[in-house]
């Protein structure tokens, strides 16, 4: 039962998140415009606080973690699918394997676990979540700038 609730929590606010339009002149610009808005969006919302309870009551309630932990990887994987989505049409991304439609579903996981998941995990131990605002740019920028070196070199699949 605990699961349901915390289950219709993480699926409202993934549902709830709305992205931007990508903006800036290159795809790298549009891509870091776009993480830095997930990024910060994940720690100004309720994520994280849902992420410590899950992992809190893992002992008392065994299928909690994994099941939200494994639908909100879904459903975030799906948002970022969009994301990449948008930022491709507009320039040379659309023509990289990576962003084959085959391959877009792998190609979005890869972009979120380099440029969210370590803020997140950073913040599951931070008491002040505003602590980590300042690091989010230049942590999404080192990020991105891998992430499109790998996905021009043929390295994503």
């Amino acid at each position: 039962m605990p699961a349901a609730v915390v289950m219709r929590d993480v699926e409202a606010h993934i549902a709830a998140f709305e992205s931007p339009s990508p903006s800036g002149a290159t795809s790298e610009e549009r891509l870091a415009n776009l993480g830095a808005a997930v990024v910060h969006e994940v720690l100004a919302g309720r994520t994280v606080g849902l992420m410590r309870m899950a992992v809190a009551e893992a002992q008392r309630f065994p299928d909690l973690a994994s099941t939200v932990g494994a639908k909100a990887r879904e459903l975030s994987t799906e948002l970022g699918v969009h994301l990449l989505e948008q930022v491709a049409q507009s320039d040379e991304l659309s023509s990289l394997p990576a962003f084959a439609p085959e391959r877009l579903r792998t190609t979005a996981r890869l972009f979120l676990d380099l440029v969210a998941v370590p803020m997140l995990l950073r913040a599951l131990y931070e008491v002040n979540l505003k602590t980590l605002d300042a690091e989010i740019d230049a942590h999404v920028a080192r990020g991105v700038a891998f992430f499109l070196a790998a996905c021009r070199n043929g390295s994503m699949s």
